[in-house]
């Protein structure tokens, strides 16, 4: 599994790809956190906090993802090297979790230049330093089962197909329905119970409570299944390949 996941990080940086797409979520959140005037940016907002870039957040990772798993299993299938994996001494299991962490510490290496903004905003506040780093910790945490889940997506996405665009296209569906879609839903339901039950099953329900540094066990339990769901398709569908 080790092997597996240095292969990861090393083939995505050998590349130009790489830095351009960890270069690109850096600028989106600076332009529009800092520079693009509208619903993000953080001196239209008033207020000293960085809620505003936990909430544009999901919607660059949308994107960003996808965009690093696409090619987990896609060009090795493509390549033909998928084959060659799967008949050496290691595991259909140790594979998935190989490129799964792989994946993951790569989008952590993209979000942990985010964390000067923390500094930056507390020199804005009326007194510099006085800012709640506990919420701040709890809703980079959140960050965190986010990021797994859209991981665990992607891979899943990358496994079906061989075509690098389509698993990115995928992806992002996947992402966005999970995230977006039953919210959607819930504005078409006028009982207030059903409404919440349906929203309860969406991603955005759950993130914007850790978000808001509260950390309930039953959002970390609906992250944690909803990872663990997708990597379980993952490993079924290269073992499927496999027979």
């Amino acid at each position: 599994m080790i092997a597996i996941f240095k292969k990861e990080i090393q083939s995505f940086f050998t590349s130009s790809i790489g830095y351009l797409i960890i270069g690109l979520f850096l600028l989106l959140n600076g332009l529009f956190l800092w520079v693009f005037k509208g619903n993000f940016n953080i001196f239209d907002y008033g207020f000293a906090d960085l809620s505003n870039f936990f909430l544009l957040a999901p919607w660059v990772f949308l994107f960003l993802i996808p965009a690093i798993t696409m090619k987990s299993f896609s060009e090795e299938h493509k390549l033909g090297t998928l084959e060659l994996l799967l008949i050496k001494p290691v595991s259909i299991l140790q594979l998935v979790s190989g490129k799964f962490w792989g994946s993951f510490a790569l989008c952590l290496i993209a979000v942990i230049p985010t964390t000067i903004y923390v500094f930056s905003i507390s020199s804005l506040g009326i007194v510099e330093g006085n800012y709640d780093f506990g919420v701040v910790i709890g809703s980079y945490f959140g960050l965190l089962f986010l990021i797994a889940a859209y991981t665990s997506i992607g891979l899943f996405s990358s496994s079906i197909s061989d075509n690098q665009i389509l698993s990115f296209i995928i992806a992002i569906v996947l992402c966005f329905f999970l995230f977006f879609g039953f919210e959607a839903l819930a504005t078409l339901i006028t009982d207030g119970h059903k409404l919440q039950v349906i929203k309860s099953f969406g991603a955005k329900a759950h993130f914007e409570v850790i978000a808001q540094g509260i950390i309930d066990t039953r959002d970390i339990i609906y992250f944690l299944v909803l990872t663990f769901f997708f990597i379980y398709l993952t490993y079924a569908q290269l073992k499927n390949l496999n027979k």
